[in-house]
């Protein structure tokens, strides 16, 4: 499986962008996907992810702000993005975790968001 992440870019703050990311297999098979993000300095952390019986779960820091969504058809997931603020500044990744798709978990390759003050 491969994951190509997308829509990364420079917003100011109160913005919105939409990253997609798609899957080089079939996505209805795929128990979770998700999208996390590392900013300099910090560790990569959740942002959202969704399983394929369309459970949601966001971090507390996005909830209200972002939207995850899925289209099994396509084999992609989105992430849509509003009202960013300084602190979304991160690469954002979109992965796979162990038991989405098999024992193994894959990452995409990272889209960078900069959002201006």
């Amino acid at each position: 499986v491969q994951l190509q992440a997308s829509g990364g870019g420079l917003v100011q703050a109160g913005g919105s962008l939409r990253l997609s990311c798609a899957a080089s297999g079939s996505a209805s098979s795929i128990r979770v996907m998700g999208w996390y993000r590392q900013s300099p300095g910090k560790q990569r952390e959740l942002v959202a992810n969704i399983r394929s019986d369309g459970t949601l779960n966001y971090a507390a820091s996005v909830k209200g702000r972002f939207t995850i969504s899925r289209d099994n058809a396509k084999n992609m997931v989105y992430l849509q993005m509003n009202n960013l603020n300084p602190e979304d500044t991160a690469v954002y990744y979109c992965r796979l975790p162990p038991g989405s798709l098999g024992p193994a978990e894959y990452w995409g390759q990272g889209t960078q968001v900069t959002v201006s003050s």
